[in-house]
């Protein structure tokens, strides 16, 4: 075959893209906003972290700089200085401006409100130690393992509450009585050890279910034995190492708080309930104001204008007695011409 005969083999190349010309500038660009909401949200972290003392202190700080470098005062710097405020060096940090306002009412109150933050938080710490102690205590008794599911605890506002209840054919007392049995005095004894371990404010509770005593509510009632129940959990509880200074309180409420209000005759009413308090916020009390009473103006005599129907006749005034002004009758409403004065 000749050459002339042979196929024209053509090859197109497609050239791809075509945003050569953009370059990088986004990336910068990019990279610029990425850190602008970085010092963004760190700034909202520092200030979210800030007490409300510290942020009125810095404020005011910006208002006036100059404050705490020339008045000097506790929390103003080294005051012995020619410029009251300055220090030995860049490093002294007694002249802050947090230190200057430390006596103010908003510093009080941030200072407290960080105080019951961390009050909650060890509280929350201190319950959970308790619980977990007196779980593993009860699981490593043999004696009480059969017990074991006469105990309930849980975390509340008020603090960490243990709940020891009967069970059908397990009770905690004998019947209508206060004689604790075995497993339950040996439970309110590892109980009482425990939070010795961690001391706090109790509240011991007593509680029964609604059956009442045959003498009626005049005599020996439900009243009376949920308070010795109670009391004798306390005796029970100082046996295994509690504190008496750490009860707080003892208190029987006879059936009117039941654990089962759907059946009042349930053994789960029938019960001793301990709580280990919390710590209380603190409140400041502010003191009382009372309305400033106003003195009477003490008026000499003869100083007061006396109306002339009202002076006493001239022979009763001593001559030492200083007579009143007569009173001006030209500006009083004569009664009209024709009609008699009442």
């Amino acid at each position: 075959m000749a050459k002339s005969d042979a196929p024209i083999i053509v090859v197109k190349r497609v050239k791809k893209g075509g945003h050569g010309h953009h370059g990088g500038a986004w990336k910068i660009a990019y990279a610029d906003f990425v850190t602008a909401m970085m010092a963004f949200f760190l700034l909202m972290w520092v200030l979210g972290s800030t007490t409300a003392g510290d942020l009125a202190g810095i404020s005011s700080y910006f208002q006036n700089p100059m404050r705490v470098s020339m008045s000097g005062g506790q929390g103003s710097g080294e005051t012995t200085r020619i410029i009251k405020g300055g220090g030995d060096n860049i490093s002294k940090v007694a002249g802050v401006e947090a230190k200057a306002d430390a006596d103010t009412e908003q510093r009080r109150i941030s200072d407290s409100s960080v105080t019951d933050v961390e009050n909650a938080r060890k509280d929350r710490t201190k319950n959970e130690a308790v619980k977990s102690e007196i779980e593993k205590s009860v699981e490593s008794d043999a004696e009480l393992k059969n017990i074991k599911g006469q105990l309930f605890m849980d975390i509340t506002s008020e603090g960490l509450r243990i709940q020891v209840v009967d069970e059908k054919g397990k009770p905690l007392f004998n019947s209508g009585g206060v004689v604790p049995s075995v497993a339950a005095r040996r439970l309110l004894r590892v109980i009482g050890k425990s939070l010795n371990d961690n001391p706090g404010k109790i509240r011991i509770e007593g509680h029964t279910d609604a059956a009442k005593f045959s003498n009626g509510e005049a005599g020996y009632t439900n009243w009376e034995l949920s308070s010795e129940r109670a009391n004798v959990a306390r005796r029970e509880m100082i046996s295994g190492g509690l504190a008496p200074s750490n009860v707080a309180q003892v208190i029987g409420f006879a059936d009117t708080i039941p654990l089962n209000p759907a059946d009042l005759s349930d053994p789960l009413n029938r019960r001793i309930s301990i709580t280990l308090l919390n710590r209380k916020p603190k409140k400041e009390e502010k003191p009382v104001q009372r309305p400033i009473e106003r003195q009477k103006e003490e008026l000499p005599k003869g100083a007061q204008e006396i109306p002339a129907n009202l002076r006493a006749p001239a022979q009763f005034l001593s001559k030492d007695a200083p007579i009143a002004p007569a009173m001006d009758t030209s500006k009083v409403d004569k009664p009209a011409t024709g009609k008699p004065a009442r």
